[in-house]
This record gives structure tokens, C-alpha cells and sequence, in this order.
């Protein structure tokens, strides 16, 4: 689910990126009171992009205490299952390691 958020919010930010780069491109050729009202426009969607990404990055941060705390419980609960999962995954890393 959260791989999913991150993929449309990404997507979101890459749009909105590049309409805000087309406005400013736009404003840059045009003067007066229609490039003000274009650059305006640009830096409300600059600040929106912006906005998005802290409400993802507070997401991802808030998922990721989760995940350690999860973590952390599992392994007081089950310290001798961590060590075993760790070892095993200690010996596949190294084997995988060698073979090259």
C-alpha cells in the first residue's frame, strides 16, 4: 500500500513539476500583467508539489517508527528466533557474496 502511495505521489510530483516548468517557460516569453499571473500560478503549484512531498515524507516516517517498533517488540519477544533469522540470513548473504 505504501509502495503504491509513494508511486502515485511520485507521479504526482513529476506532473506537477512539469507544469510548473511549461508556466515558467510560457511566463518567461510573455510580459506584463499575463507573466506575473503565470509566474503566480507557477509558485502556487511549486508550493503545492512542495506540500505533497512533506506530507509523503511524513508517511514514510511515520511507517518506518512503526516498522521499528514492530521489529523492536519481535525481537524481545523472540530474541532466539531474531538471532536464527540474522544467522540464516547472514550465511545466504555470505554464500551469495562467495559464489562471485
Amino acid at each position: 500500500m505504501l509502495n503504491s502511495n509513494v508511486k502515485t505521489a511520485r507521479n504526482d510530483m513529476k506532473t506537477l513539476m512539469k507544469d510548473a516548468q511549461e508556466l515558467f517557460l510560457e511566463a518567461a516569453a510573455t510580459t506584463g500583467a499575463q507573466a506575473d499571473e503565470l509566474r503566480n500560478k507557477g509558485l502556487m503549484m511549486l508550493d503545492a508539489a512542495m506540500e505533497r512531498a512533506h506530507e509523503i515524507q511524513a508517511v514514510a516516517l511515520e511507517k518506518g517508527k512503526q516498522a521499528a517498533q514492530t521489529t523492536d517488540e519481535f525481537v524481545h519477544e523472540h530474541p532466539w528466533k531474531a538471532i536464527a533469522v540474522s544467522a540464516g540470513l547472514g550465511v545466504l548473504v555470505g554464500l551469495l557474496i562467495s559464489r562471485k
